[in-house]
């Protein structure tokens, strides 16, 4: 058993050919993809809190040194995009760089970050949503809005928005690429009309100091935000569903990142312009400051706003776990019955049906301050294993059709890996424990299920028996 075999580029081809999923994407559909799912908790939550607590005003440097980092990411991750565009993202970069046993363990803590975000993003639109009907007049009662931990039965509204969303994924990447485009066009403008009001407000002394807590806050602030922009993995994730992946990826992951730092650094210059960055330490930073200015109305938008930024949030993350199994299942490490193709509408509508239901599950059912952390460390492991395999890949397969080329590989790379795990490192002790565990059932499953299965595996040990 070589648990260290890779996938051959010339079997992921046949393989995506007989499996393929239906084609439906071109460039912009990826560019709204990446800011629906990089814009979302970031900028209606995050953003208060990591600059009352970490960076003070100094919190646009924290969003800048984020999205350096993550510019050496995605000129990795658009390389590999275009040259094997392919569904499992990082997992099948790793796959066929870094062999079968480091890709299980990408693949498997990619899952638990898509699911637990997931399920954190539906909590915090439930609480964005009952929150607006209770500013309304109309308040529900706790025993629907609450886990039982907190005191309730069910959070019925955050199991509602999960089932909403598998829904629409079940019918098709298509439809699921129109409501997104929807939403992100109503987040686009709540953000704008936030910066429209508050903008005119900025008073430059509420940026003294610019960084209370020393050039220590901003990078701990890059920690804390650095979840903002987790979703880039899932945009790898659409290649097998994109026209010209070859062209359309690159441009969509590249875009999709300059306009959401644009937007990120702007809505923090706003927000720490316009009142003392003390007073930020709140889950809805943005209505926050509109109200206090006295935009009572506004404030209702831009919560709507908020609404749907969440929603985006929400359905890329499940979209992208269940193209994460789809291409666990093809390689026979998961069952491959999961990967069936609805004939009619060309999704994998098995596994989105078993996600969104899990995901529901734990969305109503389960506390998950403490687990949603591990989207961040899951994440960052997989972002510093992917980019590796770009110098690999250059070195084992000179000769792979690349498309897109990272530039300066040997200064990009490092650089990527570095900057992951230099983020990784500012996380508390007890994510790194809990990692190491869910680690080790991932090994476990492998161990019992994945490599006395795994296709390649097998083709390898007929061709061997045949030579």
């Amino acid at each position: 058993m070589n648990i260290f075999r890779t996938k051959d580029i010339g079997l992921l081809h046949r393989e995506v050919e007989n499996h393929s999923l239906k084609r439906a994407l071109g460039a912009a559909d990826i560019v709204m993809m990446g800011i629906g799912v990089i814009i979302g908790t970031g900028i209606f939550v995050l953003t208060g809190v990591a600059a009352a607590n970490f960076a003070g005003p100094g919190i646009m440097l924290s969003f800048a040194l984020s999205s350096i980092a993550c510019i050496f990411i995605c000129l990795a991750y658009s390389e590999l995009a275009s040259s094997i565009p392919a569904a499992g993202s990082a997992y099948t970069y790793t796959y066929v760089a870094g062999g079968e046993l480091l890709a299980w363990l990408v693949g498997w803590n990619l899952i638990l970050e898509y699911s637990v975000g997931a399920s954190a993003v539906a909590g915090g639109w439930s609480a964005y949503f009952v929150g607006i009907l209770k500013s309304a007049g109309v308040e529900l009662p706790q025993a629907i809005t609450a886990v039982p931990y907190d005191g309730g039965i069910v959070n019925l509204p955050a199991v509602l928005i999960v089932l909403f969303i598998t829904f629409v994924l079940v019918r098709g990447v298509k439809e699921s690429a129109t409501v997104n485009r929807w939403l992100v066009g109503v987040k686009l403008g709540a953000i704008f009309l936030f910066l429209l009001l508050a903008g005119p407000k900025v008073d430059a002394t509420n940026w003294t100091p610019f960084l209370p807590y020393g050039v220590a806050g901003i990078s701990a602030g890059a920690s804390i935000i650095f979840f903002a922009y987790l979703g880039i993995d899932s945009l790898a994730t659409a290649a097998e569903e994109t026209r010209n992946p070859q062209r359309d990826m690159p441009i969509g992951i590249i875009v999709s990142l300059l306009i959401c730092t644009v937007l990120y650094i702007a809505v923090s210059c706003v927000l720490t312009g316009v009142v003392p960055y003390g007073e930020l330490n709140t889950a809805e930073p943005v209505t926050f400051v509109l109200r206090k200015l006295g935009y009572n109305f506004g404030s209702a938008l831009v919560g709507t706003g908020a609404i749907a930024g969440l929603t985006t949030v929400c359905l890329v993350m499940i979209y992208a776990q269940t193209r994460a199994f789809f291409a666990m299942s093809r390689d026979g490490l998961i069952p491959p019955g999961l990967c069936k193709v609805h004939p009619k509408y060309g999704s994998p509508h098995i596994i989105t049906l078993i996600v969104g239901l899990t995901v529901a599950g734990i969305a109503g059912f389960t506390p998950i301050g403490l687990v949603a952390e591990m989207c961040n460390i899951g994440t960052l492991f997989a972002f510093t294993v992917a980019t590796g395999c770009v110098l690999v890949l250059r070195k084992t397969q000179p000769n792979l059709k690349r498309p897109f080329r990272c530039p300066a590989p040997k200064i990009v790379v490092p650089l990527a890996m570095l900057s992951s795990l230099y983020i990784m490192s500012g996380l508390p002790a007890a994510t790194w424990v809990r990692f190491a565990v869910w680690s080790l059932i991932g090994l476990a499953i492998y161990a019992v299920y994945g490599a006395r299965n795994s296709r390649v595996g097998q083709a390898k040990a007929e061709d061997k028996i045949a030579a």
